[in-house]
């Protein structure tokens, strides 16, 4: 089984790459890489290990209640 969240990346002042998922509960789930690559690897284990987590105290966990998009304007 598969499931999909939104992941946010910023990019820190020192090239690091933060990211975190904001629909887990809040600040459970964050993640720091050298860059957006080792984010992604390391922001997907970080989801992976809190999912086990709640299956292992017998917590349900609910599909994704959020749906996005990227929307491009002119600037």
């Amino acid at each position: 089984m598969t499931s999909s969240y939104l992941v946010i990346y910023e990019r820190g002042d020192d090239g690091t790459v933060s990211a975190y998922a904001p629909e887990l509960q809040p600040g459970a789930v964050v993640s720091t890489g050298r860059d957006y690559e080792e984010a992604r690897k390391m922001i997907a284990e970080a989801i992976a290990l809190y999912l086990e987590e709640m299956r292992n105290t017998g917590q349900a966990i609910s599909p994704s209640p959020v749906r996005y998009e990227v929307v491009e304007v002119a600037s």
